[in-house]
């Protein structure tokens, strides 16, 4: 992706885009995965990174929902474990399949949980990734030996997605380029064009890098911006109603030493009412997540004491091992976009993530609520309103067959596995020049040509990008990216040309960023 080659695109005279999606997380890029591949022309604009808000922050799984199944949710943990089966197929080298393991401890919960999940994979059909079942007390200790042994009477079993969440979105945006997407980040949206009739014909957007204004004529415009919907839904109609209600979930990163083994555990029953997760990932383990209501929408927002209290008491109440505030390498907190209750209901979680599609008098088409794991149908079905909109015949949806960008059945393993098939070209960097070999930090494999890599072909503009969504760094070992900042910076400045103020201004916005992730 060239974002300089990208913004060129938008000093076209007279181009009227078939497509303007607003927002470059899982659901904008969904919008714009499946218009492309139906032969719409698509530009993107992302007010800050692809992935910087939600997208970047869950708990990493590629779902049908246990918890939704419970609810009662049964169309949407249909449509999620359809979706959860392409995302595998399609995206070899961002997802594995992951076992997971519910310990139980009376003879009910074994009854239930053994029925629940067996539903669960009747419902994945031909897409299921392994069959549910209970195991004994012995097993569950050789798979867990942390957890809590007194009164364990068995486990059981049974598998779902997980994935690298900021890396898909990454892929998904390269793949859309490829397509002939038009996928721009630091683009951000001042205002929506309107003709006489008051029907919206475009958007007027600001470059924040080269600090210069454009106007987008499109056939539909998209608000696909996630907790910030409200923002945009203002923009076209300033007395709007609040559709959004942010609610916020939180994680803490631990070493994976406190599970034990490379299983997931999933506790079904918290004080809270939700689950807990305490799922491997990149060779550590993230545990949470919470619901607390929030009332405002923030690019960065922050986890809250009794939240991280409440992560820490319920996985301690199940290891062996404890966790303590002084072993969490990272905290991260992600809003989820759900839609507004009704007066006097404040139970997020018993508020649907299934997605809506709404349509506006001036013909502005939203996309609310939604997961990761539905991306691709949610934008399906955005995309399917575009007749409606632009009086325009419109072809099927092509977008469940697409291969990923870096799609390869056979990625390599461990941090290599991330890129794909881009992997040996990134290895051919540092067999070509071993300087570019060097470790950014003693303790993690990433190195110098990753971020040459990351500036050259994902788009990264600023050192948070890389260290928080190219490399994952952040998420894994706050202090640790903080360290290699620096190095990041000075590297970057040079392929960019810039000076030791853009050094220092960088390092500065990157510390107050990297800050939020350490526990004090």
């Amino acid at each position: 992706m060239d974002r300089v080659k990208n913004i060129e695109k938008l000093e076209e005279t007279g181009k009227i885009w078939d497509l303007a999606v607003i927002g470059g997380g899982a659901s904008g890029l969904g919008v714009a995965l499946d218009a492309l591949s139906r032969g719409l022309s698509v530009v993107l604009v992302e007010k800050a990174d692809f992935a910087k808000g939600t997208s970047s922050r869950s708990t990493k799984l590629v779902h049908g929902g246990v918890r939704y199944l419970a609810q009662g949710d049964v169309m949407l943990v249909f449509e999620a474990l359809k979706e959860r089966g392409r995302l595998l197929k399609n995206a070899p080298h961002l997802t594995h399949n992951q076992p997971f393991i519910i310990p139980i401890y009376t003879f009910f919960d074994k009854l239930q949980y053994s029925v629940g999940l067996k539903i669960y994979d009747w419902m994945a059909g031909k897409l299921r990734l392994g069959k549910s079942k209970f195991i004994s007390k012995e097993e569950t200790l050789k798979r867990l030996p942390r957890v809590k042994q007194e009164g364990l009477k068995g486990g059981v079993v049974y598998h779902d997605g997980q994935f690298d969440d900021a890396r898909l979105a990454l892929s998904i945006a390269m793949t859309c380029n490829e397509m002939g997407g038009n996928m721009l980040n630091y683009t951000k949206v001042n205002a929506l064009i309107k003709n006489n009739k008051g029907k919206i014909t475009g958007i007027q957007v600001r470059d924040l890098i080269g600090k210069k204004n454009y106007q987008i004529k499109a056939n539909m415009v998209v608000n696909a911006t996630g907790v910030f919907t409200d923002k945009i839904l203002q923009l076209d109609q300033p007395s709007a109603p609040k559709s959004i209600q942010p609610s916020q979930g939180i994680h803490l990163v631990v070493d994976q030493s406190f599970i034990g083994g490379k299983d997931a555990l999933m506790i079904p029953k918290t004080t809270d009412g939700r689950v807990l997760f305490a799922v491997p990932w990149q060779d550590k383990l993230v545990l949470g997540t919470t619901d607390t209501i929030r009332e405002k929408a923030k690019l960065e927002p922050e986890a809250l004491a009794k939240e991280i209290d409440f992560v820490l008491e319920t996985a301690s109440a199940y290891l062996t091992k404890k966790p303590t505030k002084s072993d969490v390498l990272s905290v991260y907190a992600g809003l989820r976009p759900l839609a507004a209750p009704k007066e006097g209901s404040t139970k997020t979680k018993e508020i649907s993530r299934s997605h809506k599609v709404i349509v506006s008098d001036s013909n502005l088409v939203s996309i609310t609520g939604g997961k990761w794991t539905t991306f691709r149908k949610m934008g399906e079905d955005t995309v399917n309103q575009f007749s409606k909109v632009s009086g325009k015949s419109i072809g099927k949806s092509q977008s469940a067959e697409i291969k990923y960008h870096g799609y390869t059945e056979h990625p390599q393993e461990g941090h290599w596995k991330g890129y794909g098939s881009n992997a040996e070209k990134i290895q051919k960097m540092i067999q070509d020049d071993p300087k570019l070999g060097e470790l950014l930090h003693s303790e993690y494999p990433y190195t110098l040509a990753e971020v040459i890599w990351a500036v050259k072909y994902e788009m990264a503009i600023k050192v948070e990008d890389i260290l928080a969504r190219r490399l994952r760094i952040l998420f894994l070992d706050a202090k640790a990216a903080k360290s290699i900042a620096p190095k990041v910076a000075q590297l970057m400045a040079k392929m960019f040309g810039e000076n030791e103020d853009w050094i220092n201004e960088e390092l500065s916005d990157f510390e107050k960023t990297a800050n939020k992730y350490i526990l004090k």
